[in-house]
């Protein structure tokens, strides 16, 4: 098989069917492409793992005998892909038509650009704070999934560093912006390795704002494009394993991340 333009992967952990809408929508979305997936599914018990099987020999599975968390699923799946572009999305996340062509023609316009992400909608239609500032105290209270935020969804605090339409009032494509959420994001191959991938101590939640602030760092710029569509439904994995989820002990400055297999 010819080496594909993108490659597409995926972290599962007791998803269902969920999985299988992901995938589909997937493989609509680049039928014209030369693509590949894998999908690295975490110890599920429910079986939602084999789905992968469905599709055929464009999509693989890897087993993991116990969860191993987000970040270094993700690392593992790319260790074992090779396209120059790789789509991480959530396995609760699905496109609309047309998605990775407009993040990746958007990304080649600039070439420090490591990493695009889309607009995110809820399944009612309503749009996600899914591109956002660095995380700063008050996000712990106020942040994506925090108590505050869901009380007082449309305070000042709860709004205050969420990137949305109104970003673009001179009619821009897209924006630059100090991260987007991992559900879904198209990145640069030789970025994400250049950083080293995803710091492997957050387990599940932030591990996207620390990889965006290290690209950054890097020299390299991060973009929300919302003429790029998915739907997410938000916190689908973490319902599954609430013993589990949560913030990695190790501050976001930290010296010596824990580096992925690149």
């Amino acid at each position: 098989m010819n080496t594909p333009a993108v490659s597409v992967v995926l972290v599962n952990y007791n998803t269902g069917t969920e999985l299988r809408r992901t995938l589909q929508s997937i493989a609509n979305d680049l039928a014209s492409t030369c693509w590949e997936a894998l999908v690295v599914d975490n110890a599920s018990s429910d079986g939602s793992g084999a789905i992968a099987e469905e599709f055929g020999a464009r999509v693989r599975l890897i087993r993991n005998a116990t969860n191993v968390g987000f970040g270094r699923g993700i690392n593992q799946a790319v260790a074992a892909t090779a396209a120059p572009l790789v789509l991480i999305i959530n396995p609760d996340c699905q496109l609309i038509a047309g998605a990775v062509t407009t993040l990746a023609e958007e990304m080649e316009q600039y070439a420090d650009c490591a990493l695009v992400g889309p607009r995110m909608l809820d399944p009612d239609g309503s749009v996600q704070g899914s591109a956002r500032g660095d995380p700063d105290m008050l996000t712990g209270l106020f942040g994506r999934t925090a108590l505050f935020r869901r009380l007082l969804p449309n305070s000042d605090a709860a709004q205050r560093n969420v990137v949305t339409a109104r970003a673009l009032q001179n009619g821009e494509p897209s924006v630059i912006v100090d991260w987007v959420s991992g559900a879904c994001m198209l990145v640069r191959r030789q970025a994400l390795a250049a950083v080293g991938g995803f710091d492997e101590r957050y387990f599940l939640y932030w591990e996207d704002a620390d990889l965006c602030r290290r690209l950054r760092a890097h020299g390299y710029h991060v973009r929300y494009v919302p003429t790029a569509t998915a739907v997410h439904q938000v916190g689908h994995s973490s319902r599954t394993a609430p013993a589990e989820r949560g913030f990695c002990s190790t501050p976001m400055d930290a010296a010596t991340p824990t580096r992925g297999p690149f």
